[in-house]
């Protein structure tokens, strides 16, 4: 028989309020057009303000959660935070995988695991972007953190904006909307994709489609990666309507290449 209901396992900061709305949102818009259903479950991991201290306590909470998770027979586990992985070092991201991966197995769940900074490398490499500009909720050194982990992955980030915003509960309260009028002070020149939210907080899903269409680019997020590489694991179609280039028909059928995985 097969498999039409799915349970998405989330591992999230305490103060983080986004990534259990976006998620839910593109994979709800997405069945409207295939036949899959999902649940979604959480984990939290204690976090009130972005700084690289806070955020590295965090992360030790990280295995945690996967083992909370692993409880409820997930079907996919989602870390979601980009920045607490980006601050732990270049290529971080694998390692935490491999741990959480290991947490679950011991604990007789056998979800794969996902991080949303290796998913926002792999987004953007199978949007085949070489050049990207970014935009960032966070303080300018968390900021050059992320600038320097995306481009250890072989991409260049061209510009990144840093809207410097420490509290976590008030970058999730930012209006969405206001992002089409900031993108016109990215510099975009040469650039082959945007990434709109280099923040799985940040709101951005509302403004995604609409700020591709004024910039005639790919625009994408860390949330939007995020599924992207949940459906993957998930051996389902990565289709989300209204969710920018990486989720849609068009890319339904790429793949990330495996060098650097």
């Amino acid at each position: 028989m097969t498999k039409t209901t799915f349970r998405i396992g989330q591992i999230v900061p305490s103060s983080n309020t986004t990534m259990e709305t976006e998620i839910p949102a593109m994979l709800q818009s997405r069945m409207a057009v295939r036949p899959e259903k999902f649940t979604f479950h959480s984990s939290r991991m204690r976090m009130h303000r972005v700084t690289k201290e806070e955020l590295a306590r965090m992360d030790a909470d990280s295995l945690r959660c996967a083992a909370e998770l692993a409880d409820a027979r997930v079907d996919v586990m989602g870390y979601a935070c980009l920045v607490a992985i980006m601050s732990m070092g270049t290529g971080y991201h694998r390692e935490s995988e491999r741990r959480l991966t290991q947490v679950a197995r011991d604990n007789l769940c056998a979800a794969p695991v996902v991080t949303s900074a290796g998913a926002l490398i792999d987004g953007l490499r199978i949007l085949g972007a070489k050049r990207v500009s970014i935009v960032t909720p966070y303080m300018r050194p968390l900021t050059d953190l992320v600038v320097k982990y995306i481009e250890s992955e072989g991409i260049d980030v061209i510009d990144a904006i840093a809207f410097e915003i420490p509290d976590n509960l008030e970058v999730g309260r930012r209006d969405p909307m206001r992002l089409v009028d900031d993108v016109a002070r990215l510099n975009i020149e040469n650039a082959d994709a945007v990434v709109l939210s280099a923040c799985v907080q940040m709101p951005s899903l509302p403004a995604i489609q609409a700020v591709e269409d004024k910039l005639g680019l790919p625009v994408t997020s860390s949330a939007v990666c995020t599924t992207r590489r949940l459906l993957e694991n998930l051996g389902l179609e990565p289709v989300v309507p209204g969710a920018g280039a990486l989720l849609s028909e068009r890319f339904a059928s790429a793949r990330a290449p495996q060098a650097g995985r």
